[in-house]
């Protein structure tokens, strides 16, 4: 936790974490219609599977800076859903969002589409269809 954003206060010194950032990014991109969930490397897979534990940060990266943020989100969609305005909606939500619970400037919101999911209902009301 050596990246730590520090605001020096009249009564102290006020610290957010990157894994904050993280949470408060994987939250507002899973807010938006069309967003599945977060993509994330096959070890964090693994780990999140071995430890039982739900992250919230999942498939998002966070660099801070002196006073601004870049964030990376890998995203998976469901099928049928306009990527580049979902990718966009969710930019607009996470930089609002860390934007303001945060005090950052988000610099930027990178959106990686890592896979697109058919939704279940989709494909039993197609069997029934044949």
């Amino acid at each position: 936790m050596e990246n730590e954003i520090k605001d020096t206060v009249n009564m102290g010194i006020v610290k957010i974490s990157d894994e904050v950032v993280e949470v408060i990014a994987g939250l507002a991109a899973a807010d938006v219609k069309g967003i599945i969930g977060m993509s994330d490397s096959l070890v964090g897979g693994i780990s999140h599977v071995l430890s039982g534990k739900k992250n919230l940060a999942r498939g998002v990266k966070v660099n801070v800076g002196e006073d601004s943020a870049s964030i990376d989100i890998n995203l998976v969609v469901q099928y049928g859903v306009r990527i580049p305005e979902i990718a966009a909606s969710v930019q607009e939500n996470v930089k609002r969002a860390v934007e303001s619970m945060t005090g950052l400037n988000v610099s930027g919101v990178n959106i990686y589409v890592q896979n697109v999911i058919i939704p279940k209902e989709e494909t039993i009301t197609e069997g029934e269809e044949e």
